[in-house]
């Protein structure tokens, strides 16, 4: 038996831990292969990163010699959860939205082990761990859909569900999920219908399953204590820069210009600087003569490794996270995009390409759009950027939030009043529709000599949901129109929490998962 074999080194060590975002594509790659065949399919990586983003303390993974052989996920639920329901509908299509820490019972929203490694009660040990969190967390207890993948077999026999459900709680015939889950405790309350329509074995029906906390009273109402996962800062402090565009005679003015606003926003002990899309472009001044938009591009990417190293150290040394607004860069297919670069302090650099190049930056300048849109992790949590025209496309920051996100950073490039007012609105709405904060950078000032940089026009600022918790108009900063500054704005995290669980109107937890959802096909 080929499981034998995985832990005969008397070396091996199996442990159970919380699932990490490095973990992600690994569980993915493993679901994959556990649910071949049955016509569903593996998680992907983005709903992997929403249910951990989400609820980072429910998600376990159980590993042998560091390889991840298993995975348990898990939110918070109200009492609904112990009404009919789909998969889709309760876990928010996977990515763990409808987590609600103010909830009453632990939703099991996945249970999996490799097959090259059963045979170790490993799917016993997640069990453990749920339960040991709901009881952690004072939870009533723990609620979901067990498959029941020999149905597609035994159905003709039995002629209906229930009777072939009877036969396993009388120990007449054996499931190896339903028999399982109720030798461990679990109570069967109903059959649910259509509840993972892709499981052909299951027939698309889940077993309703509960088990209750005994260290709870079902008619506790005690007073719920705070308890999600890991905890995020009190406040996040964020400065965005309205970069005046201006003639600079070298590559070290430049990154002496931008220092300086570094060095502003770190002063005030800020943990993010955010700068404006294409704010690089200000080195093509450097030669002073007017060049043909193709030799601008080209120059603008020889400027790349030196400007993310300069970025680099610049976190590092400040001690800031910097969204380094969009520089662009010639990508490993040999096209142009334009890519954001986020330096975070503690040495490590993410990128985000524009997914939507403009019209004029197509024309002008030949660029492509990116294919792979994903959070960030951070120190003040999971963040999203869009870059400017990316943000009046609502799918992107959808799919951004059901990652997890809560600041989206939007830096933006625009020339005149009303190109600046769409990406305003659309990020004012983006806010509100996701019950985020978003930043928006821009540029000021003029490049007579660069191609489609010739006027500026900003007003940058911090933006919020629109509700009680928050600032009366919907926004936390913003700046005089037209002018080199900075706006600088303390964010609670706790506020969106509050928001999304029990504000005025509930925008994410009120989707309608049953008629629509978001899904990613790029990266």
């Amino acid at each position: 038996m080929s499981s034998t074999s995985k832990l005969s080194d008397p070396k091996s060590v199996i442990r159970v831990r919380n699932a990490r975002l490095a973990d992600v594509p690994a569980i993915s790659e493993m679901t994959r292969r556990i649910y071949a065949g049955t016509g569903m399919i593996g998680h992907t990586e983005s709903a992997l990163t929403g249910q951990i983003n989400n609820f980072p303390q429910g998600q376990f993974v159980i590993t042998v010699d560091e390889k991840i052989v298993g995975y348990c996920a898990t939110i918070i639920v109200d009492d609904a959860a112990l009404k009919k329901h789909s998969w889709n509908e309760i876990t928010g299509n996977g990515f763990g939205t409808r987590h609600d820490r103010q909830g009453s019972w632990l939703y099991g929203m996945e249970m999996c082990v490799d097959p090259e490694y059963r045979g170790y009660r490993l799917g016993q040990r997640l069990y453990n761990e749920r339960k040991k969190l709901c009881q952690s967390l004072n939870l009533k207890g723990i609620i979901f859909g067990g498959r029941l993948p020999t149905l597609y077999k035994r159905l003709n026999k039995y002629q209906s569900v229930d009777a072939y459900v009877e036969a396993i709680k009388e120990k007449k015939v054996r499931d190896p999920v339903l028999s399982f889950q109720l030798h461990n405790g679990f109570e069967l309350i109903g059959i649910l219908p259509d509840y993972l329509p892709n499981d052909h074995q299951s027939m698309g029906y889940g077993m309703h399953l509960v088990w209750r906390n005994p260290k709870v009273p079902d008619e506790q109402n005690a007073k719920k204590e705070k308890r999600y996962g890991g905890r995020l800062p009190d406040t996040v402090r964020i400065g965005t820069v309205q970069f005046m565009q201006r003639k600079v005679h070298s590559f070290e003015e430049f990154i002496d210009v931008v220092a300086y606003f570094v060095d502003v926003v770190a002063d005030y002990k800020g943990d993010f600087v955010v700068f404006p899309e294409l704010f690089t472009l200000q080195l093509l001044s450097i030669d002073n003569r007017e060049v043909s938009p193709s030799e601008a591009i080209e120059a603008l990417t020889n400027y790349t490794p030196r400007f993310k190293e300069a970025m680099r150290d610049m976190a590092i040394r400040y001690n800031i996270n910097i969204i380094g607004g969009s520089h662009p860069t010639r990508v490993e297919s040999g096209n142009v995009e334009n890519i954001s670069y986020v330096f975070l302090r503690d040495g490590r650099v993410h990128q985000q390409p524009k997914i939507h190049p403009t019209p004029n930056e197509v024309y002008w300048w030949n660029i492509e759009g990116g294919t792979e849109l994903k959070p960030i992790d951070t120190d003040c949590g999971p963040i999203g950027v869009l870059i400017c025209y990316d943000s009046e496309f609502p799918e992107l920051a959808r799919h951004l939030t059901d990652q997890g996100i809560q600041i989206l950073f939007v830096p933006f490039c625009t020339d005149e009043r009303q190109s600046y007012l769409r990406v305003r609105y659309c990020c004012q709405a983006r806010a509100v529709e996701n019950q985020i904060y978003v930043v928006m950078s821009g540029n000021v000032g003029n490049l007579p000599y660069v191609s489609n940089m010739d006027i500026q026009y900003a007003q940058s600022c911090v933006l919020t949901p629109c509700d009680f918790p928050f600032a009366r108009d919907g926004i936390a900063a913003d700046t005089t129109p037209n002018a080199e500054t900075v706006a600088i704005a303390d964010l609670r995290l706790e506020s969106l929490t509050m928001a999304r669980n029990n504000g005025t109107v509930k925008n994410l937890r009120d989707r309608r998962h049953d008629l629509y959802h978001v899904q990613w096909r790029g990266k």
